[in-house]
């Protein structure tokens, strides 16, 4: 007997328009809305702030939440930093102090970077 046998993971995905396996789905691709602005056309303002207590934080602003995914990139950022953080508004906060690791990963995901 196989580990995953009669779950959901032993069987192929499938498309969640059509219903059939992925391999055969014959669906168009899902379009992309049309108030996203592409990131080489946005800059992140990144800067350190200093809490109570001593706690540092990298501060991300000058993306707009509704023009980006913004969730979904904060994800990304804590991953890669191994850090905590939250979304307040417009702003990416990442606890600690990630500025050129930021730096670096918000340049190669093609956006414009100053601080």
């Amino acid at each position: 007997m196989r580990l995953f046998a009669g779950t959901p993971f032993d069987r192929p995905p499938t498309c969640d328009r059509c219903g059939q396996p992925e391999s055969d789905c014959r669906c168009p691709p899902m379009p992309t809305p049309k108030n996203m602005t592409p990131p080489v056309k946005q800059t992140a303002k990144l800067s350190i702030e200093k809490r109570k207590k001593g706690k540092i934080l990298t501060v991300i602003q000058g993306l707009a939440a509704r023009e980006n995914d913004l969730p979904s990139l904060l994800s990304k950022l804590k991953n890669q930093c191994g850090a905590g953080g939250t979304l307040v508004g417009d702003t990416i906060e990442i606890q600690g102090n990630h500025v050129e690791r930021l730096r670096t990963i918000l340049g190669d995901a093609g956006y414009n970077v100053r601080g």
